[in-house]
C-alpha cells in the first residue's frame, strides 16, 4: 500500500474514533440530562425548611418552592392594560373617580366616596389596604379576610374554629384586628399558605366566608352548570354540608381558591362578613338574597345611605368569580388560573405561573394553548368585548346621574319620603347593577352577554326611577290644579 493511502486511511480512522467519542459523550451527556430531568419530575422540591399552618411568610415557603416565590415576586411589579392594571405611580394606585367622576357621586356618603383606587398585585394588596383613606371611616376588622394572611388570628379568635374567629372581627375595628394580625407576625398579604396545604401542597379553600358561601349555594337550585362537583353532591345523599376541600375536583379548585376573595359580599359593623349566594351566583341572585337578609336587629338590609338621595343602596365588592361563572369559559371547564395563572416550564418541571395578572400580558401561555390565532387577534377581540362594554357601563352611568338628579329636583319641589319611595327603590336596584360591572375587574370579558344584560337593566331601571321622580307633584299641586280644571 502506498505510505500517502496508508496514511489517509489512518486519518480516516483517527477520524472516526473522534467522532465516536464525541458521539458517545453527547449521548451520555444526553441521557445524564434525561435523567436529571426525570428525577426533578419525581421530586419537584426539597424540604429545606418546615412550613406549617401559621407559616405566612411567602418568603419561607420560597425556600423549598424558589420558583413559584420567584413568579409571585413579580406581583409587585407595575402593570397596565386598556382597562387594568393601574396608573399613577409605583407609591399609589391612580384614583378611579379621576377618569369615572360618577364614581364619587354615586357613593355619596360612603367610604368609597373618599378613596376608591386602582387594584394592583397581590403583593400590595395588604399594604394598599392599610393606606387607604376609607380608614379615616370605621372599618370592620372582616374587612382583612381577603387583603391579609389571616387564618392564624382566626383560629386564636375563635380558640381554635376559624369560622367563629371571622365571625368575631365585625365586632372589632379594622385597627384592633390590624394590631393583633401584626402583635402574632402574620401581618402579610394573602399568601401561599392561603391555598397550599403545607403537608402536601394540595390547593385547598381555608377561607370560612367561602366555604360558608358555597354551601349556601349547594343548598339552592340555582343552575351549577360550571362546577359539576356541586351538581353531584345535590343528586348524592346530602349526607352532610358541601366541602370544597373533598367534593371540589381539581379543576374547581383552580377556581375556588380564587374565589374565596375575588367575590361579592358584605363586611361592614353590623354583622358578620357574608357571601349572598344562597340564590345563585347571578347578579340579580345576589341581589334578592340581600333584598331578604336582615340584620340582627330585624332591620332591613343595606351598605350606605345615600348623602343626596336618602336611599339605603346596595355596594358591590369584586364579583369576578359570580361573573366568571356565567360566561363561556366557566362552562367550557377553564380555570381562572388556566388564564391568570398559566402553566409554565422550568427545566423538567411544570408549575403554575405566580405572576397573576392580566391574560393580555401573557397571551401566548395564556390563551394560545387553546386558541391557535395571532395574539393581535385575541388581543382585538378582547378589546372589542370590552371596549363595548365599557361604553355601556357609561351610559348606564349617565342615566343613573340623571336619576339622582331627578330625585333631587323632586324633594327641592316638596315631594314626601312616600312619594320618593318607589324612585328610591329604582335607585337601589339601578344602581346595584351600575356598581356591580364596574367593580368587577375583568370589564365585562369574563361573561360578555351577562355584563351586557346587567348594563342594560341598570339603564333601564335608572330611567323609570327618572320618570317616576318626574311625575311627582308638590303636595297639595294636585288638587289646586283639580279645582282650577273646574271652575266655569
Amino acid at each position: 500500500m502506498p505510505l500517502a493511502t496508508e496514511n489517509r486511511s489512518r486519518w480516516i480512522l483517527l477520524g472516526l474514533c473522534i467522532a465516536v467519542a464525541v458521539a458517545t459523550a453527547l449521548a451520555t451527556a444526553l441521557l445524564l440530562n434525561v435523567r436529571e430531568r426525570q428525577s426533578e419530575a419525581k421530586k419537584p422540591f426539597v424540604a429545606l425548611t418546615q412550613v406549617t399552618e401559621d407559616t405566612t411568610d411567602p418568603a419561607t415557603w420560597g425556600v423549598n418552592w424558589p420558583k413559584e416565590y420567584d413568579s409571585y415576586k413579580r406581583t409587585a411589579l407595575q402593570t397596565k392594560t386598556t382597562f387594568g392594571g393601574h396608573g399613577g405611580s409605583e407609591a399609589l394606585p391612580q384614583e378611579k373617580a379621576e377618569r369615572d367622576p360618577w364614581l364619587t357621586r354615586i357613593f355619596a356618603g360612603y367610604a368609597f366616596s373618599i378613596d376608591y383606587r386602582d387594584r394592583r398585585g397581590h403583593a400590595y394588596m395588604l399594604q394598599d389596604q392599610e393606606s387607604t383613606k376609607r380608614l379615616t371611616k370605621p372599618q370592620s376588622g372582616s374587612c382583612l379576610h381577603c387583603h391579609a394572611s389571616i387564618m392564624p388570628l382566626y383560629r386564636k379568635l375563635g380558640n381554635g374554629d376559624a369560622k367563629a374567629g371571622m365571625d368575631a372581627t365585625y365586632k372589632m375595628t379594622y385597627q384592633e384586628t390590624h394590631a393583633q394580625l401584626n402583635e402574632m407576625g402574620h401581618a402579610h398579604p394573602v399568601a401561599c399558605v392561603d391555598c397550599h396545604d403545607p403537608k402536601t401542597m394540595q390547593l385547598r379553600v381555608t377561607r370560612p366566608g367561602f366555604i360558608d358561601g358555597i354551601q349556601k349555594l349547594a343548598n339552592s337550585s340555582a343552575p351549577v352548570p360550571q362546577l359539576p362537583s356541586v351538581q353531584q353532591w345535590r343528586d348524592g345523599k346530602r349526607d352532610r354540608p358541601y366541602d370544597p376541600n373533598v367534593d371540589g375536583t381539581r379543576t374547581e379548585m383552580r377556581s375556588y381558591v380564587c374565589g374565596q376573595c375575588h367575590v361579592e359580599y358584605y363586611c361592614s359593623t353590623k354583622m358578620p362578613l357574608t357571601f349572598p349566594w344562597g340564590y345563585g351566583l347571578r347578579a340579580r341572585d345576589e341581589e334578592k338574597f340581600w333584598n331578604e337578609q336582615k340584620f340582627p336587629d330585624g332591620s332591613a338590609f343595606y351598605d350606605f345611605e345615600h348623602k343626596e338621595t336618602g336611599a339605603k343602596l346596595l355596594k358591590a365588592q369584586h364579583p369576578e368569580f359570580e361573573l366568571w361563572s356565567q360566561g363561556v369559559h366557566a362552562r367550557s371547564g377553564v380555570a381562572c388560573a388556566d388564564c391568570h395563572m398559566p402553566y409554565m416550564r422550568d427545566g423538567a418541571t411544570k408549575i403554575s405561573d405566580h405572576w397573576v395578572r392580566s391574560p393580555l400580558l401573557n397571551i401566548n401561555r395564556a390563551c394560545q394553548t387553546c386558541h391557535h390565532v395571532e395574539e393581535s387577534e385575541i388581543r382585538a377581540r378582547v378589546e372589542t368585548i370590552q371596549t363595548r362594554n365599557h361604553e355601556l357601563l357609561e351610559r348606564a352611568a349617565v342615566a343613573v346621574t340623571d336619576l339622582l338628579d331627578a330625585i333631587n329636583a323632586a324633594k327641592a319641589r316638596g315631594a314626601t319620603a312616600e312619594q320618593l319611595k318607589p324612585a328610591l327603590e329604582l335607585q337601589r336596584t339601578a344602581q346595584w347593577r351600575l356598581d356591580y360591572i364596574a367593580a368587577e375587574n375583568s370589564m365585562g370579558f369574563h361573561a360578555p352577554q351577562e355584563a351586557a344584560m346587567v348594563l342594560g337593566e341598570s339603564a333601564d331601571l335608572a330611567r323609570q326611577g327618572q320618570l317616576a321622580a318626574l311625575k311627582l307633584e308638590t303636595p297639595g299641586q294636585g288638587a289646586s290644579a283639580k279645582t282650577a280644571a273646574t271652575r266655569p
